[in-house]
């Protein structure tokens, strides 16, 4: 048993670091990579093709800066390598000023087509219809659970919700209007729940899956009777404690 498992750890490290120099290979190279990694590379001294063989190689990098993720222009970080696709803009919708920006073409698609292959048969039934009770607007997460509702040969159903004005109200201290919004978010999930449009998968932040449950116990029913069989809860932290709350 010892040997297998060194074998195996052996193994993985095989193919990280194969990975590794795939992708250093590909997003540095004038054939493939984007204007600001190549414009990045040119500044360093020296050429990551080169030096970067393996994972640990990796902190030759000097520290990725959150800041260089602000303002345009966007297609700096398009690859060349992917020119001519289609481009999706996703921002941080948690933050006020200028927003944080990524650009992606295909990643998350394949992040959630591969995750959809570890959901229980039992509780998220191909076929079946989502709800999708999060964060909208040029948010990834909203793009990736309709994409992962689809992709399970569902249809998605999305409430309109708008982070950024949720973490105004806080800094402003205006609790009875974040209360109020909540109540709106809370009230266009429970009425497509009660359209009879046969939703038995549902995502759902902590917060809102919480403020789902309690609307929907004042109402003298619950999310499992509305049939909702399965829940896939994240976008924000989900705490040990909250876990044994829900």
């Amino acid at each position: 048993m010892p040997g297998n498992f060194t074998a195996r750890v052996q193994e993985a490290k095989a193919r990280l670091d194969a990975h590794v120099q795939e992708t250093i290979a590909w997003h540095f190279s004038p054939e493939t990579g984007c204007p600001f990694w190549l414009e990045f590379a040119s500044k360093l001294g020296w050429d990551p093709r080169k030096e970067i063989h393996c994972f640990e190689d990796l902190r030759a990098f000097p520290p990725f800066q959150d800041e260089w993720l602000r303002g345009g222009p966007v297609r700096r970080w398009v690859p060349k390598g992917l020119a001519g696709r289609p481009v999706y803009i996703f921002e941080t919708g948690g933050t006020t000023g200028v927003p944080k920006s990524r650009i992606a073409i295909e990643d998350f698609r394949i992040d959630y087509e591969m995750f959809s292959d570890t959901l229980p048969e039992q509780y998220f039934p191909r076929g079946a219809n989502w709800l999708m009770l999060g964060p909208s607007g040029p948010r990834r997460l909203r793009l990736a659970v309709e994409h992962l509702c689809q992709h399970r040969d569902g249809i998605c159903f999305c409430v309109d919700l708008d982070p950024r004005w949720v973490i105004r109200l806080l800094q402003q201290g205006r609790l009875d209007h974040l209360e109020t919004y909540k109540a709106h978010v809370i009230e266009q999930a429970i009425t497509l729940l009660n359209a009879g449009q046969e939703i038995r998968c549902l995502f759902a932040t902590p917060k809102l899956l919480e403020a789902l449950a309690e609307a929907l116990e004042n109402r003298g029913t619950s999310i499992r009777k509305m049939g909702i069989t399965g829940i896939f809860a994240g976008g924000t932290e989900f705490t040990p404690q909250f876990t044994r709350f829900a």
